[in-house]
């Protein structure tokens, strides 16, 4: 299955649009590095600058619009930064902490069992007020069945796993104190995989996160928000978008080598 033509316009937009903007703030690092500059030139180091802030922000400009394009044309709904809710049970609350505490001690996560175990008292006790909580993907099948996607870099911060696991209990918590009887799931996201063409590394979230309901990475991300076999597709339109985009990049950071 291929991405249409549409959709690879409105990724390819998304990517340059996102780039260009980028562009128009940057502002490199204005530390005075006398000899990186005359070891590698200023330019380089004003790209390596540029390569550094655009990773901060690659997930909100890119990957979440991209993949809302994506989704939209196969789900009935699909939507970045949604809105889930801001109210969480008490009751939910404190068999959130259970379920992490077992966790922790080495109980095997059980994802599909979590959330019937938050289902079950989702609007029990008092209702605690949160901040707005907002996922960065969205999405709603044909059937009903609801989809919350947490993006994250590549390669996540091992020691923060625990910390990625209560989130996506607590968004089902969430979720399900307004719509206690939908089917829902949360997932951890990761756009690529940095180690290919060896398999992600998916034993250093093994005892945190259930692997095959909570994490999907590179292909199974791609093709689970399109249609199937379109993460090579998806790669082109970056590529695309990359060769329209070379020139501008080559002539501003040019700029930067005459600096003195």
């Amino acid at each position: 299955m291929t991405i249409s033509r549409k959709q690879s316009e409105r990724i390819e937009a998304t990517i340059l649009s996102s780039i260009r903007r980028k562009l128009e703030s940057y502002r490199p690092e204005t530390l005075h590095m006398p000899f990186h500059y005359r070891l590698l030139g200023r330019d380089r180091m004003a790209l390596f600058s540029f390569i550094r802030s655009l990773n901060t922000t690659f997930g909100t400009s890119i990957f979440e619009p991209v993949a809302e394009i994506l989704a939209g044309d196969k789900f009935a709904l699909a939507k970045r930064q949604y809105d889930v809710g801001c109210c969480i049970s008490e009751k939910a609350q404190s068999e959130i902490q259970r379920i992490m505490n077992e966790l922790t001690v080495g109980t095997a996560p059980n994802k599909l069992e979590e959330i019937e175990r938050i289902r079950r008292v989702s609007r029990k006790g008092k209702m605690n007020k949160v901040k707005t909580v907002k996922v960065d993907l969205f999405v709603k099948d044909s059937k009903g069945s609801v989809f919350l996607f947490d993006i994250k870099t590549a390669k996540p911060n091992i020691s923060n796993f625990k910390d990625f696991k209560r989130t996506l209990l607590e968004w089902v918590a969430i979720y399900l104190a307004g719509n206690p009887d939908d089917d829902v799931h949360s997932y951890i996201a990761i756009p690529y995989n940095p180690y290919d063409p060896k398999p992600y590394e998916r034993w250093t979230m093994k005892g945190m996160l259930d692997l095959d309901h909570e994490l999907k990475v590179a292909e199974e991300l791609w093709d689970f928000l399109g249609r199937g076999g379109i993460y090579s597709e998806v790669l082109r339109c970056f590529e695309r978008a990359g060769n329209v985009l070379r020139p501008e990049l080559d002539k501003f950071f040019a700029a930067f080598a005459q600096a003195t």
